[in-house]
């Protein structure tokens, strides 16, 4: 079947709804109407002969046939965007420094990683890269952006969202072993826990129309994130990862998920910025890039855990 240049347009689009998780976000994100945004993969659908979506009136999900058609999509519509980037970097390099703060946890495992990329594309951008988990105040450190984990809407910043995480309940083997595996929220309670005092003492789980509310206590708190992933390896309690952090030292055997039957609630990672600033060319390729770059990253870890 030969590909015509209108349904390499509704590929990509296919593939921004995808991303994007529904036709409203995804419209809004490419610069299309939501009905355009319908139509391409309407069409898609009827020149392929087969369903890409499930929809309902609230959220989609992919069959088994668009989980497949989505993988090239995203390659061509990945490529598309390299060339363009390419040559927009030829004609206007963009220059200058940004300063950035994030958590030191994810700052080394994700931010910095990504930062490394970053500065590969845009070699004459200066990083000053403040690893703390303390909230900096962006104004008098003269802050370009903060990871954060929470958009501040009551402090006149502005913020963008760059991802979602999904955290997992661990404990080491040998906690599990001395004081039993908890089946139930319930039994939560009865439990050592590593505190990170940066987050709420409750622990808010669901499962299915129910859901559950824990207050935690224990003997070590933190407000460090990777101070408390070891203070649980090192035995001393049950605590919430993310998940980016707890699968690697689950597969090596450090640690072990519990209650995986239920939900926990995720994690929303902003990007934080001053008012106005949204005018700096290179913000907007920084939050940009983060954003792509967290997707690339909840993929690779979405099929680490179905292969792993």
């Amino acid at each position: 079947m030969n590909v015509s240049f209108e349904q390499l347009k509704s590929m990509v689009v296919f593939a921004q709804v995808v991303e994007q998780g529904n036709l409203t976000s995804a419209a809004k994100h490419i610069g299309l109407s939501r009905a355009v945004v319908s139509y391409h993969v309407k069409k898609l659908e009827s020149q392929l002969g087969v369903k890409l979506l499930n929809r309902s009136t609230r959220s989609i999900s992919l069959t088994e046939a668009g989980s497949e058609y989505y993988q090239s999509c995203r390659i061509i519509a990945e490529q598309a965007t390299t060339a363009n980037q390419q040559i927009e970097n030829l004609k206007h390099e963009p220059e200058g420094l940004l300063k950035i703060t994030c958590p030191v946890n994810a700052g080394l495992q994700i931010i910095v990683p990504a930062l490394n990329e970053f500065r590969c594309l845009y070699p004459k951008i200066d990083l000053d890269v403040m690893l703390t988990d303390e909230v900096v105040n962006i104004l008098q450190e003269g802050i370009d952006l903060a990871i954060r984990g929470a958009p501040l809407p009551d402090s006149g910043l502005q913020a963008s969202k760059l991802s979602t995480l999904p955290t997992c309940l661990c404990a080491s083997p040998d906690y599990l072993k001395k004081h039993g595996r908890p089946t139930t929220p319930a039994e939560l309670e009865q439990h050592d826990w590593v505190i990170y005092k940066l987050t709420s003492g409750v622990i808010e789980l669901s499962k299915g129309s129910r859901s559950f509310s824990i207050a935690v206590k224990g003997s070590i708190s933190t407000n460090n994130a990777a101070a408390r992933t070891a203070f649980i390896e090192g035995g001393h309690g049950i605590g919430r990862i993310p998940l980016y952090d707890a699968w690697p030292k689950i597969q090596a055997g450090s640690l072990e998920s519990v209650l995986d039957d239920y939900q926990l609630r995720n994690i929303d990672i902003y990007g934080v910025f001053p008012p106005g600033s949204t005018g700096s060319k290179k913000l907007r390729l920084l939050i940009d890039f983060l954003k792509d770059y967290f997707i690339k990253v909840d993929r690779q870890a979405q099929s680490l855990m179905v292969n792993g």
